[in-house]
């Protein structure tokens, strides 16, 4: 099966995604420093701060959920609980995120959102079969009964 090149593809491309993250909320930083742009009142300063912090907040998410893609491949097992929890709210991120692509940027950045998204629910749902497939290993189920 095909589900540790497409934890690796997906792992890849997040990681890819967490440093372009974080690259464009550190040009739109200094475009903001640099215009001097206000909100309502602002401080630009504080603007171009805040969207630094958000990029790096931002771009560390998508870089450690890259990195539980990472380790799913290399392991060639599913991810442990909080890895899971972290990749499907990816995936909702994902998901939403798309739904914005369409109106702001265009339908190119919707597929490519559509197509992370696909990454991170297809290497959830081979190795969740798989789980299911494999059963629990001997050692770890206990002592069997044994007939007299």
């Amino acid at each position: 099966m095909a589900r540790r090149p497409v934890a690796w593809v997906g792992a890849i491309v997040l990681l890819a995604e967490a440093v372009g993250i974080a690259l464009l909320n550190w040009f739109l930083g200094l475009v903001v420093d640099k215009q001097r742009m206000s909100l309502a009142g602002l401080d630009p300063h504080a603007m171009t701060v805040s969207t630094w912090i958000g990029g790096a907040l931002f771009g560390g998410y998508f870089l450690l959920c890259g990195l539980v893609l990472a380790l799913t491949g290399a392991r060639d097992r599913a991810p442990g609980r909080f890895g899971r929890l972290l990749l499907i709210s990816c995936a909702v991120v994902h998901g939403v995120l798309g739904a914005f692509c369409v109106g702001l940027v265009g339908w190119p950045a919707f597929a490519f959102m559509m197509a992370v998204l696909g990454l991170i629910v297809l290497t959830l749902v081979a190795y969740e079969k798989q789980g299911r497939e494999g059963g629990v290993p001997a050692a770890a189920a206990g002592p069997t009964p044994t007939t007299p």
